[in-house]
């Protein structure tokens, strides 16, 4: 299929897996998650229909803002931040998806300071507790989130999570179910930020489908849009 055609296959299965759950299908964002794609299929992932572009990398992500490549759409980051690199992301995105430290929270607080902006951002969950994975324990996401929510310069919009992979279809729905319930815990936790909070980010190509039936409002999807990533390229293949 084409790039125009796998668009609309995946923004398909998510309008029926939302009507399957009794939901909205409006209520569910595709995040094209464009880790390792050129400027060009990035336009023509937006000419297509993409509203959301998801970057995992610092460098790559500044290479195609330089190069215009996202314009007609939204930008996230969602990939690992490095302290070092908050200063190269704050203010350039929309969403910063992927805060997983109190480390981190301060880090981007500062940096939107100086810039005299104030910056969205989601809580990353480790919902599995894999200690091969960043971010937040569930037990440690409340009083995160409180943090997030008393700083000037940020506006917490909820929560971020990749499960454990899973060896079964269906397996990652209970670390969705979870997540649905520790966004929904974080809302009424805090009533003066609930209608800010309105973004649960979970789900990618193999288990999307599950994750809105669960309460996604996000799904990042690469695979399923763009076919298999070509492998990274090394430091020494680099110089061949």
């Amino acid at each position: 299929m084409s790039l125009a055609q796998q668009v609309a296959s995946v923004q398909a299965r998510i309008a029926a897996a939302a009507r399957q759950a009794g939901r909205d299908p409006e209520e569910i964002t595709l995040v094209a998650a464009t880790k390792t794609q050129t400027s060009d299929t990035i336009r023509a992932a937006i000419a297509a229909g993409i509203t959301v572009c998801g970057e995992n990398r610092v460098q790559e992500m500044s290479a195609h803002l330089d190069d215009d490549a996202y314009a007609g759409a939204r930008l996230h980051f969602i990939g690992h931040l490095q302290t070092n690199k908050v200063r190269q992301v704050v203010g350039r995105v929309d969403l910063i998806e992927s805060v997983s430290s109190l480390r981190l929270l301060e880090a981007i607080e500062a940096q939107a300071a100086k810039l005299d902006l104030v910056q969205d951002i989601l809580l990353e969950v480790n919902i599995g507790g894999e200690a091969s994975k960043s971010g937040l324990l569930p037990a440690e996401t409340p009083q995160m989130a409180r943090l997030a929510a008393g700083r000037p310069h940020i506006r917490l919009r909820g929560l971020m999570a990749i499960p454990p992979a899973a060896s079964i279809a269906g397996g990652n729905r209970k670390f969705f179910a979870q997540m649905r319930q520790l966004f929904v815990d974080i809302r009424t936790l805090l009533t003066d930020n609930k209608s800010d909070i309105d973004c649960l980010s979970m789900g990618m190509s193999g288990d999307f489908e599950d994750a809105v039936q669960e309460g996604a409002t996000l799904v990042r999807v690469g695979t399923a849009l763009f076919g298999p990533r070509p492998p990274v390229r090394t430091a020494q293949n680099e110089g061949q």
